[in-house]
Parts: structure tokens; C-alpha cells; sequence
């Protein structure tokens, strides 16, 4: 079982998924307990989403793609900016697709918004999910030891 686990977190990928899902999980519940204390929805948003971010950065650089200490802060900089373009493209894709040009998904779902929001977000995430990674993989964790 041991090394059924070490086999699964040594995959690049499938350790990034998963780590992906938890980052999600750690996002989404501070958020929440955010909300609850401070009731900003906006304020409790951010916070979530800069955790999860943290998050996000401390597992990619140490376990999945198994950076040295050195050069962190530098990593953690260039992440954050990745981060931050992926999260632009998602507000793109939202406005493009649910705000100003509904019908062009709307035609499938007899023009019912809440689908039309639903289908941009799960495609926008899969396109936000390969981007991260290949920012991840390219520009931000590339010094890894062999």
C-alpha cells in the first residue's frame, strides 16, 4: 500500500490533480468560514482564493515538482502571477460567455442561464486547470533535480 501511494504522488500529473482538488477544498472551506466570521462576501472571497493560493505553491514546489528551498520567493512570486492571469482569462470567459454573448452557449440549453453559467465554468476550469500546469511545468518550477 506504501508504495502503491509513493507510485501515485511520484506521477507528476496525477499528483498535481490531486493536490489541485485539495487546493480547491482548502479554498472553498476558508471562505466559507471567512463569510461566517466576517459576512464580505468579497473580503472572505479573496482571502479564500490567497490561501488557496498559498496552498497551492507550498505543495506544487515541494511535492509536486520537488523544488529545492533555494529560489522559492522567486517561485512564489512568478506562481502568483500565473495565478492571476488564469484568473483574469476565467473573468474573460465569464463576461464573453454568460454576460454578453449568453445565446452562443444559451442555443443548446434553451437559453437557460444557469446552465449557460454552468457549462462556461466547468469548460473555463478544464482551460484554467491545463494553463496552471503548463505555467506550472514551463515558467515556474523548472529547476527540478532529475
Amino acid at each position: 500500500m506504501k508504495s502503491l501511494v509513493k507510485k501515485f504522488f511520484d506521477n507528476e500529473i496525477l499528483s498535481y490533480l490531486f493536490f489541485g482538488l485539495a487546493t480547491t477544498i482548502v479554498s472553498v472551506v476558508s471562505r466559507m468560514l471567512c463569510y461566517e466570521v466576517i459576512g464580505n462576501e468579497i473580503l472572505a472571497t479573496i482571502i479564500g482564493d490567497v490561501l488557496g493560493i498559498l496552498f497551492a505553491f507550498v505543495t506544487n514546489d515541494t511535492i509536486v515538482f520537488k523544488q529545492k528551498r533555494q529560489g522559492w520567493f522567486v517561485r512564489l512570486i512568478k506562481f502568483f502571477t500565473a495565478r492571476l492571469a488564469t484568473m483574469g482569462l476565467n473573468l474573460l470567459l465569464t463576461f464573453i460567455f454568460v454576460t454578453s454573448f449568453p445565446q452562443i452557449i444559451g442555443q443548446f440549453v434553451n437559453n437557460n442561464i444557469k446552465m449557460v453559467n454552468t457549462i462556461e465554468t466547468f469548460v473555463a476550469q478544464v482551460l484554467i486547470i491545463v494553463l496552471n500546469y503548463v505555467f506550472s511545468k514551463i515558467f515556474i518550477f523548472k529547476n527540478k533535480d532529475k
